[in-house]
């Protein structure tokens, strides 16, 4: 018995150590593209937007530039064509290789989980690395998430096609890689695990399986990452504290107003993704107008183009100081960077869209605090917290990600002790935008999912009640216990019912018995006379009850494989309501399945 003890547990431990090695090998790959995508990046903004239009955009403080800074001064008219450039050549290596790779790469990622398997072609990472990497870093808005996700999610779809696991396994390895890439790029590794957990889904819910494999990749590609670029987090941000209760009201009018930009970012992305689809050219030549146009914007606000992070960490640093064009520079860079963002990836360049919210979140976020600074200033003492806070409003919004967004904005910027406002924000944002977000691909929930399709069978049943169905219960004649064989027969002739509840001499439900139990004596004629319907009748009668849930239905249906059951009163057992069959069970199940995928396509 010991050695058997012995065995299962190291076959336990065996099992677990081969999982975590394959979570580990996920984590070093995402790691290492991010590495990768990380000095692409560096390399095309010294390379097109430094040397070819003279244009050096601040960087955040935990990033320091790879290259020296050239002198060449900087030129609006090149920086205006730059973009047209950037998406001119995206396209043409999207739109031949892999089309599947435009847009914001987390949507195709989340498609992927549930509705693929988890399967993403091995081709994808790559023409979506040097994809991204090319529209970002010729002044393209976006952001390095969508990318490096389905870097860590290809690589995570590969693994396990090459293993030969199942689509379960092999969904569950995706989206590790989707944390890790994310976890990794952003030096935020806890909020990496829980963003490929939440993203998935509209409604707040986790997928279980995936946050533990999540967590073991993100931190082993957070550790590859620094280990090349330095440890510390994104955005040096000042230690600020929540102090006053008072500031509740400003935070929540952050909230609405984070919650009403969060839609018109909905809105603009889609609204001109949609103009570029009925565009009748060819699809590769579609980047490079809207490059055009993101350089339109570009020509007059810079400083909305490519990433736009150091932009935040200037308004982290400065948002405090009383100067004429704050707040004018803060709104025309949140709502140039929705403009630039919606036409560099929503004509079909390459990019994601959470580094551009962060952005956007963080100039609005600003901008109501420097309002409510000078409005009341011994209440809302510090304007800067609001940067931080309305960064995580802001993605929650759009996102339906609020508890791995809180995470994200504190780690990316050290900043924990600004997690009241943050969850009251989000909160409030996230109730005012449940009906819109940015990742059309996500599902309500997982019982939505084509990828657990089958698992919520029971949660579905036991979400109703046999009350529910009263309609479908069919009212039935019950026999008397007296009543004799030879009178049943010629009731039989004239009915179609095919069980019969038996009834005593006060109308109360004593027996039941099916035209399959009368079958034995159908025809023996010399004892119709004798044989009383009681005595056919089976007295341990299986019943249900008006507010029985439709699972435990089903599985008094399958104890002795019949058809139909009598319905009997809650209150007293032995008055029958009528009978529900097996049929109409399964049958207002599948109704309400229909309506739930009705719903779904409603809401998308």
């Amino acid at each position: 018995m010991g050695f058997s003890r012995i065995n299962q547990h190291s076959g336990k431990l065996a099992h677990a150590g081969k999982w975590t090695l394959y979570f580990m090998v996920i984590g070093i790959i995402a790691g290492l593209g991010a590495v990768v995508f990380h000095y692409l990046c560096h390399i095309g903004v010294h390379y097109f937007m430094d040397m070819v239009a003279g244009y050096r955009p601040p960087q955040p403080a935990g990033e320091h530039p790879l290259f020296s800074p050239t002198e060449r001064s900087f030129n609006r008219w090149l920086l205006l064509f730059l973009p047209a450039f950037g998406g001119l050549l995206s396209g043409w290596l999207v739109y031949t290789f892999a089309p599947e790779a435009e847009g914001h790469g987390t949507d195709a990622a989340i498609d992927a989980y549930h509705n693929k398997g988890g399967f993403i072609r091995s081709r994808v990472p790559v023409i979506k690395t040097v994809a991204s990497a090319i529209t970002l870093t010729t002044g393209g808005s976006g952001g390095r998430e969508g990318p490096i996700a389905q870097i860590g999610a290809g690589f995570g779809s590969f693994l396990a096609t090459t293993l030969k696991l199942s689509d379960r396994e092999r969904r569950i390895m995706m989206a590790a890689g989707i944390g890790a890439g994310v976890g990794s790029i952003f030096r935020a590794p806890l909020a990496g695990a829980l963003f490929a957990a939440e993203v998935l889904y509209k409604d707040p819910e986790f997928e279980s399986d995936v946050i533990i494999p999540a967590g073991i990749s993100s931190v082993v590609a957070y550790c590859l990452f620094c280990l090349v670029f330095g440890w510390g987090s994104l955005f040096d941000a000042p230690d600020f504290q929540f102090r006053n209760p008072l500031e509740i009201g400003p935070y929540v009018v952050l909230a609405l107003v984070l919650a009403a930009t969060g839609i018109f970012y909905i809105k603009s992305f889609y609204g001109i993704t949609k103009l570029f689809k009925r565009i009748r050219i060819p699809n590769h030549l579609k980047p490079c107008i809207g490059g055009l146009c993101t350089g339109c914007i570009g020509f007059y606000f810079p400083y909305t183009l490519a990433f736009g992070y150091g932009y935040v960490q200037e308004t982290l640093n400065t948002v405090g100081a009383i100067h004429e064009t704050g707040i004018w520079f803060l709104l025309t860079l949140a709502v140039g960077k929705i403009m630039t963002t919606s036409f560099s990836i929503g004509s079909g360049g390459s990019g994601g869209v959470f580094g551009p919210s962060v952005v956007v979140g963080g100039a609005m976020g600003g901008v109501v605090g420097k309002i409510f600074h000078d409005v009341m200033p011994t209440i809302v003492t510090e304007p800067g917290a609001y940067v931080i806070v309305g960064m995580a409003g802001f993605f929650t919004a759009v996102s339906n990600a609020p508890i791995s967004t809180i995470i994200f904005v504190s780690e990316m910027t050290n900043s924990y002790h600004l997690l009241m406002p943050s969850l009251l924000v989000c909160s409030v944002a996230y109730l005012a935008c449940r009906r819109w977000t940015i990742y059309e691909k996500q599902v309500k929930s997982r019982i939505e999912s084509p990828a657990h399709q089958g698992e919520f069978f029971v949660d579905i049943l036991q979400q109703f009640r046999v009350k529910d169905l009263m309609s479908r219960v069919r009212k039935v004649n019950m026999i008397p216990q007296d009543m004799s064989f030879r009178e049943f027969k010629r009731y039989f002739s004239e009915t179609k019912q095919h069980y019969f509840p038996v009834m005593d001499e006060n109308k109360r439900l004593i027996g039941i018995f099916s035209s399959t139990d009368i079958r034995s004596v159908l025809f023996s004629e010399g004892l119709e006379h004798l044989i009383l319907m009681k005595d056919l009748a089976t007295a341990g009668v299986i019943v249900t009850y008006p507010s029985d849930d439709l699972n435990s239905v089903l599985q008094k249906f399958t104890v002795k494989n019949i058809d139909s059951l009598p319905v009997v009163s809650d209150d007293d057992h032995g008055i029958i309501v009528g009978m529900i069959n097996r049929r109409e069970v399964i049958a207002f199940y599948n109704e309400n399945i229909n309506t739930m995928k009705e719903n779904r396509g409603t809401e998308k």
